[in-house]
């Protein structure tokens, strides 16, 4: 699995919700080498709060992080679909001198999984499968107690008490069709651990390997591979022609895709795709590129550009990618979560929803989804009640990613 960040502790670089305390901001941080994207005229009124504006808190705040080198990429800050804020920084490929812009595609890590739920909650809504099929419902060749009592929606709510092998993170694969059949054996390896839906697994090889079995069910009942389902029924309905699961030669190709770049131990950063022979630092994923994967698949390393994940929330919205009970379905709490993953108690109502946390913030609903790995960090996050969206994408695995999305919060709510 890779470094996801909704954890703490050891992962607490890449914090899911960026929720923990923030540096103070410097009110003349300069806005210098920053790239406006595409931006409407900013909405006036009372609703857009002045530090979310062009010039506000949060985007001295950024700039100040990327005159220091210790931000590269995209943030974007969007209101009831207008966009209030969008800002570049760095490079996309210093190889090639290529500049990042709202416009690149960024490895999301783990922060790919809830296009997992939708497509599961869309064939659901089809009446293809039920959230109560158990593995042994669609698929062959998992052991007697898997196939019988783990069902969608533990794999989807990471609680269906699987333990899988350790993976090898040195492995370079060289082609889907390996990607594929190495996902098939090893989720065949997987054992119960514990009864289902006793206890959340969330950050251990089960949870990796219960996300790569319900897209293997993904599959079996459409009869297409997990990537084309999302690419054809996901992302192109939904408008993200930016984002995609791609593979490491159009990684190496396509110059609208941002290269990682991995910190090293002697305080360089390396290109990650371009130098498969290096890996990260960074405890929790010691040695880890995202290069060697050749593709992504349910729980890791695609890609995405923000204004696609703004297209994605307000598809949730109005019906495009779900029917609204099912989009309610997606974006509800499950069940209460009371400690982090480190054990201690969690500072505001946090809950376990699929492939992603809701919180309750400042009186409202948060949504979101975050995840890092070599090279890149990204989280985006949703305030459904007051209809903000904000995205962060990096191509820097060794951004203060908490600090970043404190300071979105409280340039949304006025709340740390």
């Amino acid at each position: 699995m890779s470094l996801d960040s909704r954890g703490v502790d050891r992962r607490r670089l890449l914090g899911w919700g960026g929720l923990a305390a923030a540096g103070a901001v410097a009110a003349g941080a300069p806005l210098g080498a920053a790239r406006p994207g595409h931006a409407d005229p900013a909405p006036t009124g009372d609703d857009i709060p002045p530090d979310t504006r062009p010039g506000g808190a949060y985007d001295r705040y950024v700039a100040r992080l990327a005159a220091e080198d210790r931000f590269s990429g995209v943030v974007m800050l969007s209101h009831k679909g207008r966009t209030v804020l969008s800002r570049s920084y760095g490079m996309a490929d210093k190889e090639k001198g290529i500049r990042n812009h709202e416009g690149v595609a960024v490895n999301l890590s783990s922060g790919i999984q809830p296009f997992l739920s939708v497509a599961v909650l869309q064939l659901a809504q089809q009446g293809k499968l039920g959230l109560a099929d158990t593995v042994g419902a669609h698929l062959t060749g998992f052991a007697k107690d898997i196939a019988e009592q783990v069902t969608i929606h533990h794999l989807l709510t990471t609680t269906s008490g699987l333990n899988a092998p350790e993976l090898d993170l040195q492995r370079t694969f060289h082609s889907k069709e390996e990607v594929h059949e190495f996902n098939r054996q090893w989720t065949r390896q997987a054992e119960l651990a514990v009864p289902p839906g006793t206890g959340n697994q969330v950050h251990t090889n089960g949870a990796g390997a219960g996300l790569s079995i319900a897209a293997q069910i993904v599959e079996a009942v459409t009869g297409t591979t997990y990537w084309d389902y999302v690419h054809e029924h996901v992302f192109r309905r939904c408008g993200m022609t930016g984002s995609a699961f791609y593979t490491r030669p159009q990684w190496l190709t396509d110059e609208h895709i941002a290269h990682s770049y991995m910190r090293q131990a002697d305080g360089s950063r390396v290109d990650a795709v371009r130098n498969l022979d290096k890996g990260s630092i960074h405890p929790a994923i010691q040695g880890k590129n995202p290069g060697r994967a050749f593709i992504g698949y349910a729980t890791d390393d695609g890609f995405a550009t923000a204004p696609d994940l703004v297209r994605f929330v307000h598809a949730l919205h109005d019906g495009t990618v779900l029917d609204k009970p099912y989009a309610d379905l997606l974006t509800g709490a499950k069940f209460p979560r009371a400690a982090a993953g480190n054990g201690t108690p969690l500072a505001r109502p946090s809950f376990t929803g699929y492939t992603g946390p809701i919180k309750i913030i400042a009186g409202q609903w948060l949504f979101g989804r975050g995840g890092g790995t070599g090279g890149s960090i990204a989280n985006w996050n949703v305030y459904p009640d007051s209809g903000w969206v904000g995205v962060v994408l990096s191509n820097y695995d060794d951004v203060p990613i908490q600090e970043i999305t404190q300071q979105e919060l409280r340039a949304i709510t006025g709340q740390s």
